[in-house]
């Protein structure tokens, strides 16, 4: 069974979508909560199959216990997780990642990661008496292929290393003790404050960076004088785009290959994790982007990981919106229970 679980969620159709000529604006047709169909600007139809998809009425409080809450709890534990959010610029990706703010949210609306660090502390605290824990948190975000501490900016390119014991280390990088959620949620307000933003059409504060929050949580046992330790990353991705969708020109353009590139790297790494090919030819390749690389714990071996396609419902956005669920598809291990394929797209006749 495969540790990775790739969900699709509609965010509602903004006014300009509402405004699409076409006949209803709506390129996605629910048929249950694992499987939609989807007509691409072209009119051909595709129904797609995933873990779970979240349309336009979801809440905030069921992606969390579905998507992220498992892989919270077995962070806690001491098995790696990643939880990352991806899509076109203006998807909904850092709503579903934050909400409309990490700190002073109602709990309706806040996102993944106020809830993540609600959900471990409370998880740490109603934990036996048996174990110690302690919580480290790390900011970073990667702009151009260099990693930039966002918790001490004079720190803007940061080394990644390997260690035998420890395994990826972001060398030098701020790692700050955090005792509870108010504490984290302060921190991390300071490092997304610092986060590089751009303007494109697509998205007036479209995010030109990835950034990633890693959570190390370490259990030292009383009982039995164990430790286990446990790497926890969300990961807030930049938006995939086309150049002449969003108007990128100069810096921006190269900014959207650059994203583009890393976000291709990502899609390698997942897909040739979950090919289920032979060792020789199932080659991992963590090193072709720094996101790739700082992920490698957390992706790999017993690792889970959680993907999020954030997506437009509008037939305006069906191009980019078909790239991103063919994305999310590769990163599935198809499944056949009963002489039916799951976790697949078929092309409707």
């Amino acid at each position: 069974m495969s540790n990775v679980t790739v969900c699709a969620r509609f965010r509602p159709r903004s006014s300009k979508e509402m405004r699409d000529p076409s006949r209803d604006g709506v390129c996605a047709r629910p048929i249950d909560a694992e499987t939609f169909v989807f007509q691409d600007d072209k009119e051909d139809e595709f129904t797609f199959s995933l873990d779970r998809v979240f349309y336009e009425d979801s809440t905030q409080a069921a992606l969390y216990d579905f998507l992220a809450l498992p892989i919270m709890r077995d962070a806690v534990n001491g098995i790696n997780g990643t939880i990352i959010t991806y899509g076109q610029t203006g998807a909904g990706k850092t709503y579903s990642m934050e909400g409309p703010g990490i700190h002073d949210c109602d709990d309706h609306n806040k996102g993944l990661l106020p809830r993540v660090v609600h959900g471990m502390f409370e998880q740490i605290s109603s934990s036996n008496d048996f174990a110690r824990y302690t919580v480290q948190l790390s900011m970073v975000e990667i702009y151009m292929e260099k990693v930039r501490d966002l918790l001490d900016l004079s720190k803007a390119n940061i080394q990644i290393k390997e260690n035998k014991t420890q395994g990826i280390l972001l060398s030098g990088v701020t790692e700050v003790p955090v005792s509870d959620s108010a504490e984290a949620l302060q921190h991390l307000c300071t490092g997304l404050a610092n986060r590089a933003v751009g303007e494109t059409q697509m998205n007036m504060s479209s995010s030109r960076s990835h950034c990633a929050y890693l959570f190390t949580i370490q259990q030292d046992s009383v009982k039995d004088k164990r430790v286990k330790t446990g790497k926890l990353i969300l990961v807030d991705l930049a938006g995939s785009e086309k150049a002449d969708k969003t108007g990128a020109e100069g810096r921006v353009l190269e900014e959207a290959k650059t994203i583009n590139k890393s976000l291709s790297a990502l899609g390698n790494v997942i897909n040739a994790l979950t090919s289920g090919s032979s060792s020789k030819a199932n080659h991992i390749p963590y090193r072709d982007s720094k996101l790739t690389r700082i992920l490698q714990d957390a992706l790999g071996g017993n690792s889970r990981m959680a993907l999020l396609c954030c997506c437009s419902p509008s037939t305006l956005n069906a191009s980019e919106t078909l790239s991103t669920l063919r994305f999310g598809m590769r990163c599935l291990l198809p499944i056949t229970v009963q002489g039916k394929t799951h976790k697949s797209i078929t092309t409707c006749q």
